[in-house]
């Protein structure tokens, strides 16, 4: 039987992703003056139903985390590297996602109804939510490239090229997406596409990266026991 103590982990890695995703685009599409492809995901934890996707930044921040120390106790193995830098730069997305969660945004895009396409006056958590935004979607951006080096290492190519594309697309796209939401005049109405873009590329690199390594664990007991 699968060790619990990294098992377990690896699939709150891979479901994170998921449950963000699904609350983000249901949420997305029901809020009323709400657009997704103009207006950031953080601004549905705004108003009285915002409740729901600060639960969803918190859930997967606290499943992120655990998907960090999974990756921490599976050190030993050939697709995680022997390095501590990994999972730790995974943990402080982790982190920053539950910090996200925390501080809730300002206003931004014309969202909700009647509020300036700027931030005017930037309150306290509005200032701390992107501080430690930004800190998380470099923290992701930098964990990609550090498991393409190790992947590179270990012989896995398709992997290692995989995550240096993961990296340099998220970062890219979530440039954009800031941008967009400064309203540069050529963005600000996709401001919210892009950042699905992006989200979509960090999630779904972490998801498969989850699953791969959930793979492995199964294949090694199964042909351990045989």
């Amino acid at each position: 039987m699968a060790d619990p103590s990294v098992r377990l982990p690896l699939l709150c890695g891979a479901l994170a992703g998921p449950l963000f995703t699904v609350t983000y685009l249901v949420e997305g599409v029901t809020r009323a003056h709400y657009r997704p492809l103009r207006h950031p995901v953080s601004s549905l934890a705004l108003g009285d139903a915002g409740w729901t996707q600060g639960a969803a930044f918190l859930a997967a921040g606290l499943l992120t985390l655990a998907f960090a120390t999974g990756l921490r106790r599976a050190s030993g193995e050939r697709a995680a590297g022997a390095s501590v830098r990994g999972p730790l730069l995974v943990g402080a997305w982790g982190v920053g996602l539950l910090c996200a969660g925390t501080f809730v945004t300002d206003p931004v895009g014309g969202y909700p109804s009647g509020t300036p396409d700027r931030v005017v006056d930037a309150s306290v958590h509005g200032v701390l939510h992107d501080l430690f935004s930004f800190a998380g979607f470099v923290a992701l951006t930098a964990a990609c490239l550090v498991f393409a080096r190790m992947f590179a290492r270990a012989g896995a190519r398709g992997w290692a090229l995989y995550s240096v594309a993961s990296g340099v697309l998220f970062a890219g796209t979530m440039v954009l997406a800031s941008r967009a939401y400064g309203q540069d005049a050529g963005l600000a109405d996709v401001g919210g596409l892009l950042q699905r873009v992006a989200l979509t590329i960090g999630w779904t690199w972490q998801t498969l990266l989850a699953v791969r390594l959930l793979g492995q664990d199964v294949e090694r007991r199964w042909r351990s026991s045989s």
